[in-house]
């Protein structure tokens, strides 16, 4: 091989690792301040969300506090901050567990929060919720029960399907709580089967600060929880209907 050949080579290797580099962060900047991706492992969120969808977050919207980073970094805060609205489905940082969680926000600052009845209620006054029928429900331990469904809709016109066991489950019947100045309240919406804003030990209420990103749209969902790159067994349990769908949907 001539000086030519060689000299050609480590300009080809040298370009191959300049472009993986760059592709690297580009990939880097998209999932930090545009979107990122998630999957949903458990049941708290079926029907929105159901195991096995894989969805995108878009980090611009509510600003970037310091787990919007893929490393945390340490500052309070959000910059650029915009705060959600009920009924937007939220990814944050659960930093009791240190992980990450995704509700529904039910409630704002200064609001007053209590399920009777399983019927949720905003400062004192009751949530309207329609039921609209009954589905089977399965976790993540595949254990399946009948459930009721709902449409529940907010103050704010938001609507959205609900999920109950019955109405006198643990959390079913609850102390009315206070959401502090700069906190949410996040709720699942398969209710029974949801630890959100309601355990205050496990949960509690969200600050501004943790959380990571507005939940958008579908891109890809199978059915139990299978890897997507087991691409041999898409054409069984790949959920078509379910992908390139926004959540709110």
């Amino acid at each position: 091989m001539s000086k030519a050949d060689k000299k050609a080579d480590k300009n080809e290797l040298r370009d191959t690792i300049v472009v993986i580099i760059e592709a690297l962060l580009i990939a880097l900047v998209f999932r930090t301040f545009l979107y990122q991706p998630f999957s949903i492992p458990t049941a708290s969120m079926q029907q929105t969300l159901m195991i096995g969808d894989y969805f995108v977050a878009s980090k611009f919207t509510w600003g970037y506090g310091k787990y919007a980073f893929p490393i945390p970094l340490p500052f309070n805060g959000r910059i650029m901050a915009n705060d959600p609205n009920r009924g937007d489905v939220a990814v944050f940082r659960n930093e009791i567990s240190n992980e990450d969680y995704i509700k529904r926000v039910v409630g704002l600052p200064g609001d007053r929060i209590q399920v009777r009845g399983g019927i949720l209620h905003i400062n004192g006054m009751p949530v309207e919720r329609e039921q609209v029928g009954t589905a089977q429900d399965t976790d993540s331990f595949s254990q399946t029960i009948p459930v009721t469904v709902y449409r529940e809709t907010l103050p704010n016109g938001v609507s959205y399907l609900i999920q109950e066991i019955s109405d006198n489950g643990p959390l079913d019947n609850t102390a009315e709580y206070l959401v502090p100045a700069g906190h949410f309240f996040m709720m699942g919406d398969n209710r029974d089967r949801s630890q959100d804003s309601r355990v205050l030990s496990a949960v509690g209420y969200v600050s501004g600060d943790n959380l990571i990103g507005k939940a958008e749209a579908r891109f890809f969902s199978i059915q139990d929880n299978i890897a997507p790159w087991k691409i041999w067994e898409w054409p069984a349990n790949v959920r078509w209907d379910r992908m390139f769908r926004s959540v709110y949907q």
